[in-house]
């Protein structure tokens, strides 16, 4: 387990930020670095391109967290391209301890919890015993008989 100068699992921290950030690559493409706020998006796109612009302000990382991120842009179920984004959030979050507490702050404020692997349903909306389905890729949903 790889930990930071204050004992944080840098790792786990970087798994914890891959839902959110792929949400956000999937949802904006290229638009990621630079969509302005959208009501409309969902919480888990919006978290998710919040975390990613904050990842990128770091100058070092920069160039390696764009290649990265247009890699998975081109390829976004390639699982090679994610790890690759998964490895370079890890380099910005160990290089960087205040970066790595501002992100794990950011999550620790989001109401939306997505475990690692999942798949966020984009423009959903879960309330209540109620879950709103705004577009999906490949989703097959039936009644239990």
């Amino acid at each position: 387990m790889e930990r930071g100068n204050s004992g944080m699992d840098i790792a786990g921290l970087a798994d914890a930020v891959m839902p959110y950030v792929t949400a956000a690559i999937g949802a904006y493409g290229a638009a990621v670095w630079t969509k302005a706020q959208d009501a409309a998006a969902d919480e888990t796109v919006s978290l998710g391109r919040r975390l990613l612009q904050r990842l990128h302000q770091g100058e070092r990382a920069r160039p390696r967290l764009e290649d990265a991120v247009a890699d998975l842009i081109a390829a976004p179920d390639d699982a090679d391209f994610q790890a690759g984004l998964r490895g370079q959030i890890r380099k910005a979050l160990a290089g960087d301890e205040m970066l790595a507490t501002e992100i794990t702050a950011m999550l620790n404020a989001s109401p939306i919890v997505a475990a690692l692997g999942s798949q966020v349903v984009s423009g959903s909306h879960v309330g209540g015993d109620a879950i709103q389905i705004g577009s999906a890729r490949d989703v097959d949903i039936r009644r239990r008989s």
